[in-house]
Formats: structure tokens, C-alpha cells, sequence
């Protein structure tokens, strides 16, 4: 069976910007093996917030290794201000609508929260088209912004409830990509067989674990230094506040060094924030895009995931922390819950308490004064997402997800049974 899939996701990343690409990696599977995969996003990349194609068109159509990419021009630089933000967000799910019912009739539309807004646009799509809906869920909004308090008007978070229970009862199926998020959905009342679970994962291919990344090194000033690096957002969620205090305890020892690697709306306060602590072991190298990762980790020791310790965090499997694994580095971890247990069971690193830049520190330097245990466990961290969150097996249990979905039936895959187990 080959379909046709329309995905709603105003953040998609392709190999040539900055941030996660996990819907890229599967949908270009998909394409490979016969179907047809559209994306309608936006032309703004949600890490930089700066645009990604020139011109004043309303929407630039291009492909990708075979995917049709829709890019609807909206608001730029995102990080000024939470109300341009909304603003973006709140343009894009009209205008994804208007753009969406123009394409070809889909078999299956997609859509993908937060923000949950592009969801609406899915939803309405699906009604258009009168196809079903696959919605997933990859952060657990409302939640997480009333946790880290962005969302603190009773009314709003009301509102915001009500909107996630709605489409929750609408989408005919729902995709997830951490096992924690199963037990919050059956807690809301949707039933363990209408949800799935593809978790987060790494396309192995795209890492070499041998390689040492000595020109990424030099040009940075990291040369016969312990490299540990942040990859990632660098927004209120990212606790990166703890790792320059961290960073400050550790300015006595010049074998090490800290890339942070990303952009974000905290990012000028916290290379502020550095300049004041004078932090020479500090490096902020901007975002980079996910093709130019395979340089960056090659050229790390190790690799630090951190968020704020709110409770809702625990249920999160970052994309970062595969892609480190995938690259054969330990993990720093500075995140708790079921991230954690997947760190251990590989053996793949270091967890550290939140909100502790003493214990943080003192890891840190454990893992720079033991380099060959650090690069066993990077070893050991790779052997783990090769057997367990490889993207090709993953590509094999979305298509497999897609085409049940399609059909209008009760999907049978690898990934539905794992979430009926959870």
C-alpha cells in the first residue's frame, strides 16, 4: 500500500538548518519506499528565528531527498518577544490551513504539538479533506508551560485544557515519543490502543564515532582539551543558568573546555551572564545546522543534556541525548525520570541532580580525569541506540503506523504494542 501523507509541523528541520530532525529523517524513508510526503511549514527556523528562504513569496514550495516542502511566510525573529511568538504561531495555523486544502487530497493527515496550534490546522485538514487525523504528541502542552510558568491565567490554562482534551477525542490515532506520555494520555481518558509509540532516536549513518573533529576543535580554541558540549534550544526549559555556574567552578582547570552549541530567546542574557563571570572555559558558537553535528560531536569528550527541574520534565526523551549517543559520546545528565533509566540501562553516562552546579562541576571533572572510562561509555552509549532507537527501525514501524492509519484501521505494529505495554 503507498500513500499520501500531509504533515502540519510550523518547526520541520531538514538537514540543512539547526534543530531536531526526526520527521525529516523518517519522512525521507518513506519517500524512499514508495510513498509521497508533503510538509507545509514555515519559512522561519524556529531555533534562530531568522528566515530560511529570500524572497517575498506567501509560500516557497521546494523537495528534499524527495519530500515536497510547503514554506509559508511568517513572522521572523521569534525570540524577541512571546507575543510575536503567539502572534507567528496563531498566523501559521491559518494560513496552513488555507495553503493545506489547496494540496492534493492526503491519505492521512498529520499534525504534531506544540505548539498546539499547528494541531488545529491538522484537525481542520483532516475535516476538509475528510481523512483521518494522526496527531502527534511531542512535548505534553498545556503541561509543561504551567509547570515552567508561562502559562499562568486560570482562564487561559482552562481554555488551553480544553483545546488539548478536544483534539485528543478528534485525532483518530495518537503517535508518542516517550513511553511517560502513555501513562498522562490514559490519565486523560484516551484508551491505551488508540496511541502509539515511536520514541525518540538517531540515524546512525550520520555519526562516526571515531572521528575526533580536530578542525571544529581548533577553530574554536579547544585543542588537548576535555570538550564537553550542549547541543540544543537555549530557552527558558534550558537550564544552561547551572551549567555556566558549573563552568565557573571548573575555571582553575585550562584541560577543559564548554561549547554551547544552539541559539534561543536566553541566549544574549546568558553569554551576558558569562561575560560577568568571566568565563574563559565558555564557548557559545550560535546554531549550527544538524548536518554540521557530526563535526561538532566528533569534536566533543562528552555531552551535557540539561533542563529544569519541574516535575513534567521526567517524562521527556530529549532529541539531543540520541544523537550524542548515536555520535558514540557519554551523556552528561542533568534531567531525571525515564531519560535517565535509558542512560543507565546503556551504561552511556553520568547522571547529576538538577539545580546542583557543585555535583555538576564535580562530574564534569571525574569524566575529564578518566577519558578512556568516558569514551567506554560513549561506546556503550552507541550499542544501545543501535539496538534500541535506530531511525530505520523506526522509519519501518511509522510507515507501517501511517498506512494502518490510512486504511482506518486498528494499527498492529511494534509500536502500538509497546505503548499497549506501557
Amino acid at each position: 500500500m503507498k500513500i499520501q501523507a500531509l504533515l502540519i509541523h510550523q518547526a520541520f528541520v531538514t538537514g540543512n538548518e539547526p534543530g531536531g530532525t526526526r520527521h525529516f529523517e523518517l519522512s525521507r524513508r518513506l519517500v524512499a519506499n514508495g510513498h509521497r510526503f508533503t510538509v507545509v511549514t514555515s519559512d522561519v527556523g524556529y531555533q534562530s528565528g531568522r528566515r530560511l528562504v529570500s524572497g517575498s513569496r506567501f509560500v516557497t514550495r521546494s523537495e528534499e531527498e524527495g519530500v515536497s516542502i510547503l514554506r509559508i511566510r511568517t513572522f521572523a525573529s521569534l525570540h524577541k518577544s512571546y507575543l510575536r511568538r503567539v502572534l507567528a504561531y496563531l498566523a501559521f495555523m491559518a494560513n496552513a490551513v488555507i495553503v493545506g486544502a489547496r494540496e492534493p487530497r492526503p491519505d492521512v493527515v498529520m499534525g504534531t504539538t506544540p505548539p498546539i496550534f499547528q494541531a488545529i490546522s491538522a484537525w481542520l485538514l483532516s475535516v476538509i479533506h475528510r481523512r483521518p487525523l494522526l496527531l502527534e504528541v511531542r512535548d505534553l502542552w498545556p503541561e509543561f508551560a504551567i509547570d515552567i510558568g508561562l502559562l499562568r491565567n486560570p482562564i487561559l490554562i482552562r481554555l488551553s485544557r480544553w483545546l488539548e482534551s478536544f483534539l485528543y477525542a478528534r485525532a483518530d490515532h495518537i503517535l508518542v515519543n516517550s513511553p511517560a506520555y502513555c501513562d498522562y494520555l490514559a490519565g486523560k481518558g484516551v484508551a491505551r490502543q488508540k496511541v502509539s509509540l515511536i520514541p525518540n532516536g538517531a540515524d546512525l549513518a550520520m555519526f562516526d564515532p571515531a572521528e575526533r573533529g580536530a578542525e571544529f576543535r581548533r577553530q574554536h580554541g579547544c585543542e588537548g582539551k576535555f570538550v564537553f558540549t550542549y547541543a540544543g534550544a537555549i530557552g527558558m526549559a534550558n537550564d544552561i543558568d547551572q551549567l555556566l555556574k558549573a563552568a565557573a567552578a571548573l575555571q582553575i582547570r585550562n584541560d577543559i573546555a564548554i561549547l554551547i552549541v544552539g541559539d534561543g530567546k536566553e541566549r544574549q542574557r546568558l553569554e551576558n551572564m558569562a561575560a560577568e563571570l568571566d568565563l574563559k572555559n565558555v564557548v557559545f558558537t550560535g546554531a549550527l545546522p544538524k548536518n554540521s553535528m557530526k563535526q561538532v560531536l566528533a569534536a566533543s569528550d562528552a555531552c551535557i543534556a540539561i533542563l529544569k527541574n519541574i516535575p513534567m520534565f521526567t517524562t521527556t526523551y530529549p532529541n539531543k541525548v540520541f544523537d550524542y549517543m548515536a555520535a558514540g559520546r557519554p551523556t552528561l545528565l542533568v534531567i531525571d525520570g525515564v531519560i535517565r533509566e535509558v542512560i543507565e540501562a546503556a551504561q552511556g553516562g553520568i547522571f547529576v541532580p538538577p539545580e546542583r552546579p557543585d555535583l555538576l562541576a564535580a562530574a564534569m571533572e571525574s569524566m575529564a580525569d578518566a577519558p578512556e572510562a568516558s569514551r567506554q561509555m560513549g561506546w556503550n552509549a552507541r550499542e544501545h541506540v543501535l539496538r534500541y532507537f535506530n531511525r530505520d527501525q523506526q522509519a519501518r514501524d511509522f510507515e507501517e503506523l501511517l498506512c494502518w492509519v490510512a486504511a482506518g484501521a486498528a494499527p498492529k505494529s511494534r509500536a502500538s504494542l509497546a505503548a499497549a505495554d506501557m
